[in-house]
């Protein structure tokens, strides 16, 4: 999987701009912007798009070990938000363990100033793929 087929085929995920920074085996680094329709009446960031940019992070992290297998969807998304999101966030997601049937993840979400606007722990459903021997 190269970093640039590693975002989703999604365009929920495209229409608010989610960009992979960095990708590598158990761990993914994903930012948006926060911008325009991207806000909260408040001016900061709408909880909805840091749980969505999370939930990428997370689950691009599970997904980037998979050899017989493929991440099948959300089953758990748990998140803390912890201050005001403003400006270009970036989101960290760390695979922790896999097993038969499940995927476990972490990350966190931190503003332009490296301040921690929310953190997440995620479970995923594991797909087992059919193995050919042909």
């Amino acid at each position: 999987m190269n970093v640039m087929n590693v975002l989703p085929d999604s365009p929920f995920a495209s229409d608010l701009g989610l960009q992979v920074v960095e990708w590598n085996p158990g761990r993914a680094v994903l930012s948006i912007e926060l911008t325009g329709r991207l806000l909260n009446r408040h001016g900061c960031g709408h909880g909805g798009v840091t749980a969505t940019l999370l939930d990428v992070a997370l689950a691009i992290a599970g997904r980037s070990l998979t050899g017989e297998w493929t991440l099948a969807g959300t089953v758990t998304l748990n998140l803390q938000f912890l201050a005001p999101a403003h400006g270009r966030l970036i989101a960290e997601g760390r695979l922790l363990r896999a097993g038969t049937t499940t995927a476990f993840c972490e990350g966190e979400a931190r503003d332009q100033d490296g301040t921690i606007v929310a953190k997440a722990t995620a479970t995923y459903k594991i797909e087992r793929l059919a193995i050919s021997n042909k």
